[in-house]
Formats: C-alpha cells, structure tokens, sequence
C-alpha cells in the first residue's frame, strides 16, 4: 500500500549529482570509465601483481608463445619475449611507466596550467597581449613534436620526458582555463558580485574557480591522452624510457625484428596502448556531453 505524504518535496540534485546522472546515461562511457579504472589499479598495484620479476631472464623459455599456443607454457600465461622475460610481469609493470606516469605529467600539467591560465585570464593589457602571442605560438606545435623539441634539449630519459611533456602539454591547459575564465567573467553574477564590491581575489576564489571544475574536469582527461600517446611515442623512437625498462612504446620498439618470430611481443603492448587511449576518450567524450546537458538544463 502507497503511503500518504502529507508534503511531497522535490529533491534538487547538485551540479556534480547532475554531472553524474547525465554521464552515466552513456553506456560508452560508463565502460570506458571501469576500464580507467582498471588501469589506474594497475598503475598503482602493478609492482605487487606481477608473477615474476619483469626483468628476470630465462635462457631455457625464449620466445615463448602465450599459454593457449600449443608451443606454449602455462607458467607464462602471455608467453616470453626473446630474453626469457615474462611477457604479463612486463605488461603489468608497463601500465606503470605509461598510464602511471600520464597521470603524474597531466595532473603536473593540470596544476601549473590553472596558475598561468588564471594570471593570463585575469590579466589585463600588455600582459595579456603577450600572454595571448605565446599561446597562439605555442599551440601551433603539436605536442608531440614540441616534445621531442624539448627531450632532444634536455636528453634521453624517462624523468626528462616527464618533464618534456608536462611542458608540451601546458599551452593546452593555460589556453583552455584562460577562455574559460574569460566567458566566466561576462557572466552576469560575476558582475553583480563586483558591483558588491568584491575584489578580484574574492571573484576568483568564490565565483570563478567553483563554476570551471567541470572544464577543468574535461580538459584533465583530453590532455591525459595525449600524455599517454607521448610518452609511448618517445619510448618507441629511443628518447623517452630506456631498456630494460618496461614501457610499453619501448616494448613495441625492441620487438619490431621479431614481428615474424613472435608478433604478440609487438600486439599486447600495442593493444594496450589502444585499449588505454581508448578509455580515456570515451571517458573525455562523455563528460563533454554530460557537461552539455548539464548547462543546457
């Protein structure tokens, strides 16, 4: 039996429960977020997963198919690569150097972004005529190549590629969190919350900055997949993590000779670059329209 109210309130969702209600209206996206999920776990649990030591040898198991191969063995369940190293371990401990490290140069990214993109936001004149040049400048360089601009300054190496993409990557954010700022500032109660006689400090820290979390919530996770595109890259061409190091570019590039004798040393990594990236954009795309509906509402 229906029980009778005697008041009947509707409930209000806030902005984040909205957010939420829209994004996981999107089948695509719900799936893509359990499976950033995933590899966030094995990013950060990776090391105490692995069934062997990545970078353990074993002269007697070289080339090694995966276990449902008939030239299999079950003690390698995704076979070996041509130094007897146990092809899983080493997947494992890839999403470490790949999807681990992404999220350490984004979120490195992120943060030094939100202070330039404000200082270029709030800025006024000459300032943000020049904070406006160097953007225009700098966005017409893939991240990509900017990258390698700045591994080829700085060296080879896995900490200067951290760097050389968290660098690449910053144009993006400033330039995002600036225009955000800007629409943030012709709105009208940010001009009522002047006109109280609020400074400009108060404006950002209370208007502002609340209302540019979900911006900066998508520009995070279209920026993390270009990091983790990066930093495969860099491995793959020699100037990012260097052997016997796990990352799954550098996994791609020293199997390329045995493409013939053991394609899947060349295939997982790659699939789990793809399934990665792959994540990351479908996550990305939804909180694009979740963001869309949510403002349309």
């Amino acid at each position: 039996m229906a029980k009778f109210q005697w008041l009947h309130q509707k409930t209000e969702h806030g902005p984040l429960s909205q957010l939420w209600d829209s994004f996981r209206q999107q089948h695509a996206a719900v799936v893509g977020l359990m499976l950033f999920g995933f590899f966030s776990l094995i990013a950060l649990f990776g090391p105490l997963l692995t069934p062997y030591d990545p970078y353990l040898q074993n002269p007697d198991a070289l080339l090694l198919p995966p276990s449902w191969d008939d030239l299999g063995d079950v003690r390698y369940l995704l076979g070996t690569d041509d130094l007897g190293r146990d092809q899983l371990s080493r997947l494992i401990k890839g999403a470490s150097y790949t999807f681990g490290i992404a999220l350490v140069t984004a979120i490195g990214a992120l943060l030094f972004g939100l202070l330039l993109g404000v200082l270029a936001g709030m800025s006024k004149g000459f300032r943000a005529s020049a904070f406006n040049h160097v953007l225009d400048l700098a966005l017409t360089i893939p991240s990509l190549l900017l990258a390698i601009i700045i591994v080829a300054i700085l060296g080879p190496g896995l900490v200067n590629t951290i760097w050389a993409i968290m660098l690449a990557l910053l144009p993006q954010f400033v330039h995002g969190i600036r225009n955000t700022i800007l629409q943030q500032l012709e709105q009208e109660y940010v001009i009522a919350y002047r006109l109280d006689g609020a400074n400009n400090w108060q404006i950002l820290r209370y208007v502002i900055l609340p209302n540019t979390w979900e911006q900066l919530t998508v520009l995070f996770s279209m920026a993390l997949s270009t990091a983790i595109l990066d930093i495969a890259a860099l491995g793959f061409l020699g100037l990012g993590a260097q052997a016997p190091a796990a990352e799954w570019g550098l996994m791609v590039a020293d199997a390329l000779d045995l493409i013939y004798l053991s394609p899947w040393s060349i295939a997982l990594p790659g699939l789990l670059i793809f399934i990665a990236v792959l994540s990351v954009n479908l996550v990305s795309d939804g909180l694009r329209t979740a963001v869309r509906k949510r403002q349309e509402n």
